[in-house]
């Protein structure tokens, strides 16, 4: 059971330093966190406002 377990960690350790597994999880976690961001009743109403507060500047 210990040896299973250590594979798994050198598998996970070897595609975490991949550089191209890193871009493929940046882009999903960039994605993700714009959805959220939006989904978020507090931070919505935050970008609201500084929408507005830009508009009425313009």
């Amino acid at each position: 059971m210990l040896e299973l377990i250590l594979q798994v960690f050198v598998t996970m350790n070897g595609l975490a330093t991949s550089p191209f597994v890193l871009l493929v999880l940046a882009v999903i976690g960039a994605y993700l966190g714009s959805r959220v961001v939006e989904i978020i009743p507090i931070t919505r109403r935050i970008i609201e406002r500084r929408e507005a507060q830009a508009a009425e500047r313009e």
